[in-house]
């Protein structure tokens, strides 16, 4: 999935609340940064702040209700087909709060990323950082990772790590890590978007850059560089 500069990697975004993260990947992207650009968003969620966001830059934002469905395989077909009809090459999950099922996975096999609030395999599922404080760890922080159908289970591509301070409530981690999210999602597009990435098995493998990026490589537990 390399692209030029003037070839974009084309990302369809899956969001059912605010999108502070799709917002960082749109403004990576308009800034020049990252050889990607978000062209399409769709919400589980009909006011979602994330559809304003993309309406905002001229993005095409569209709601799809599941009770509009039968089941979720037709649900996750009409996803598709709005993916689809984009050309959309790499689907990202911001802050998207539905388990992916098996019908959207196989139409895009290794092309879905989600960002998770914990360093995984740590404390998958709802409420990472709450988790995080509630069994006292020193560290916690964020995880990108390809989307398989379990949850939050997928090859992790890039982590970031934030201190857990004594005096922190889920408020206060919270906005620490969502800080990283901000920095790592971007980083880890612009990885597929150069052909940077490899997956053997559970393991994510990172290629040395041909040229200098605007997202320097981050040395952490789940890059192999």
């Amino acid at each position: 999935m390399a692209n030029g500069r003037n070839n974009k990697l084309k990302v369809g975004v899956l969001a059912s609340g605010r999108g502070s993260n799709l917002q960082a990947i749109i403004d990576a992207s308009e800034k020049g940064g990252l050889a990607a650009e978000v062209i399409c968003v769709v919400s589980d969620i009909t006011d979602a702040y994330a559809l304003e966001r993309a309406r905002i830059h001229g993005i095409d934002a569209v709601h799809v209700n599941p009770k509009d469905f039968a089941n979720k395989q037709e649900y996750e077909k009409q996803i598709c087909r709005h993916l689809k009809e984009h050309g959309v090459e790499l689907v990202c999950l911001a802050g998207y709060m539905r388990i992916v099922g098996p019908h959207l996975i196989r139409e895009f096999p290794n092309r879905i990323l989600n960002i998770h609030p914990a360093l995984l395999p740590s404390f998958p599922g709802l409420h990472g950082q709450r988790q995080a404080l509630v069994h006292g760890v020193k560290f916690s922080g964020c995880t990108v990772h390809f989307v398989d159908e379990g949850v939050d289970t997928g090859p992790i591509i890039i982590q970031s790590v934030v201190p857990v301070l004594d005096d922190d409530d889920e408020e206060t981690l919270s906005a620490r890590i969502l800080t990283e999210e901000h920095k790592i999602y971007p980083q880890a597009i612009q990885f597929i978007a150069e052909g940077r990435l490899e997956l053997r098995g559970r393991k994510v493998l990172l290629e040395k850059a041909e040229t200098e990026s605007h997202y320097p490589a981050i040395q952490n537990p789940g890059v192999e560089i």
